[in-house]
């Protein structure tokens, strides 16, 4: 397997196709995004505590929220970890990240550190996660490959990358299906740099749940972990239509 260094030079390379944002909009406004991020009636579709049983989060890793936002998955991703694990709740917009400062602080949530980082780094402790979560929020970034590969580098040692995103089709949430990015395109980039993938979980009304493990040589472990089941060929089978809840889990929309 290739080093990161590596890795990055071979992404060098033009290939014709563009692995950049579908979508660039700003998400200062903090009230819109609470309201549209933490709506009650999200807990029906979203599902979070089975995604995050489904991805075995468990008391003491430390899970970056990659995109985090206002926190939706930040503060049930504190509670899964417990004391002796941390979050990392990510964003790029500088309020959000204040915003996810005051919730914690509000709801004791000493295990959770927000973070502010550039739209192309997500400033990852070296080999330092156990899971990379990132919801709603993947079209939203520039040049995925080379991101990739720092997220490759953030990662222990049998750590996982998991994308949770929008289908395309006719449904009553998400972005419109011109800023989605299908099951397929999202597996043949994490492919391009070098991951695996380990997991599809498709219990979701609206979204796919796909599991990677990275490059050997990246700083993370290559292999599933025992208690993956084999992994399912991504498919886009979805139909495509535009609908209306922003994709994004708290940091991205659509």
């Amino acid at each position: 397997m290739l080093p990161v260094a590596a890795l990055l030079a071979a992404l060098a390379e033009p290939s014709g196709h563009t692995h950049d944002a579908t979508v660039r909009h700003p998400f200062d406004d903090v009230e819109k995004w609470v309201g549209v991020f933490d709506d009650p009636a999200r807990d029906a579709w979203q599902k979070p505590e089975a995604v995050l049983s489904a991805l075995g989060v468990a008391p003491g890793m430390t899970v970056a929220d990659l995109g985090a936002g206002t926190g939706y998955f930040t503060v049930r991703l504190a509670k899964a970890v417990g004391e002796k694990g941390r979050v990392l709740a990510i964003d790029v917009e500088p309020k959000l990240v204040d915003y996810m400062k005051e919730r914690a602080a509000k709801a004791q949530l000493t295990n959770v550190v927000p973070t502010l980082a550039p739209a192309d780094d997500p400033k990852l402790p070296p080999a330092g996660v156990d899971l990379v979560l990132i919801v709603d929020t993947w079209h939203h970034i520039d040049d995925r490959l080379h991101y990739l590969a720092k997220l490759a580098a953030g990662l222990k040692a049998g750590g996982r990358v998991a994308v949770v995103d929008f289908k395309k089709g006719d449904f009553p949430v998400g972005p419109p299906d011109a800023h989605k990015l299908t099951a397929d395109a999202v597996v043949a980039e994490f492919v391009a740099a070098g991951f695996k993938l380990a997991k599809q979980w498709d219990e979701l009304p609206y979204q796919y749940v796909l599991v990677f493990t990275p490059p050997a040589a990246s700083g993370g472990g290559s292999q599933p972990r025992s208690t993956d089941p084999p992994a399912k060929g991504a498919s886009d089978s979805a139909r495509e239509a535009p609908s209306g809840l922003p994709g994004r889990s708290g940091s991205r929309s659509s």
